[in-house]
């Protein structure tokens, strides 16, 4: 196997971890946590997005999401097929997993977690909505990415 392969092996590899992580969340948790009052939720997230958070896959994988295909291209012929997937798939996962976490879910978290259960603050739903709507934002950022580094790899 070439350089070119185990890079973009890796670039399937680190996005389908985190394309799982983003099915589990959107296809198992958002319809549970929709079904939730708000109390509920503010509890369930007081639990679960600590830990969620600090979770070694979530760095791992989202270090290994920019840096493998960062390698890719620095291996690949500029201008072929496996270089423009890659590079998209690169570009989606800097907007969708990177940008989208840190700059907008994350104050997000920080808001929700702030909240008193006891005390909902008005509005929460809509605040809920967008932490749905976020999670699908990096979701078809990483799948779409997931699909562009498998199809470079298969072109190569």
């Amino acid at each position: 196997m070439t350089a070119e392969e185990w890079a973009l092996i890796a670039c399937v590899v680190f996005s389908g971890l985190w394309s799982g992580l983003l099915v589990m969340l959107t296809q198992i948790l958002h319809p549970m946590m929709a079904r939730m009052t708000g109390p509920e939720f503010a509890r369930f997230l007081r639990a679960f997005l600590p830990i969620a958070r600090k979770a070694p896959i979530n760095l791992i994988a989202v270090i290994g999401m920019v840096v493998a295909p960062a390698v890719a291209l620095f291996l690949l012929e500029s201008g072929e097929t496996p270089f423009v997937l890659t590079a998209i798939g690169l570009v989606l996962t800097i907007a969708g997993p990177l940008l989208v976490s840190n700059r907008l879910s994350e104050p997000n978290y920080d808001v929700m977690l702030a909240w008193d259960p006891d005390h909902m603050p008005e509005g929460w739903e809509a605040i809920r909505r967008r932490y749905f709507m976020l999670d699908w934002v990096r979701a078809a950022a990483t799948w779409t990415a997931f699909g562009l580094f498998l199809a470079a790899l298969v072109e190569l």
